[in-house]
């Protein structure tokens, strides 16, 4: 089954990260996927992120633009990617480190959160850097 990704409006984007993470995604999510994405490239500034439901009840998040984005990560990863690919990344990146916490509902959907995009990314244009980045 092909998984796609759907823009959720600005105007839905509060209720539907309530929906999914609580009061845990501003307080613990966003900022640990904007502070990975300063880490990985040093070609992101900040600015606007679009958010992403995905047709499996995934969720992720990237910045809106068109440019493309010099990555290097620990495991030796070094690239570039599109935006789309660089919010999948620091995404699984995301729900990976917080899987491993004490709130088990939060850690719980972070695990799920991270098999759910990486099912969406197995099919991505850019899959083959996403997951050289990620393992």
């Amino acid at each position: 089954m092909i998984i796609t990704k759907k823009l959720v409006t600005v105007q839905k984007r509060t209720q539907h990260t309530a929906r999914l993470f609580g009061l845990h995604f501003p307080m613990r999510l966003e900022p640990v996927v904007y502070g990975l994405t300063e880490n990985l490239s040093e070609d992101y500034h900040g600015g606007y992120w679009d958010f992403w439901e995905l047709s499996n009840g995934g969720f992720f998040m990237s910045p809106r633009s068109d440019k493309r984005f010099n990555v290097s990560c620990e495991n030796g990863y070094d690239g570039e990617m599109s935006a789309d690919a660089l919010g999948i990344t620091v995404c699984l990146y995301a729900y990976s480190h917080l899987s491993f916490g004490q709130e088990s509902q939060f850690t719980d959907t972070c695990a799920q959160q991270y098999h759910r995009l990486r099912d969406y990314a197995l099919d991505h244009d850019g899959a083959g850097d996403i997951f050289r980045a990620v393992d």
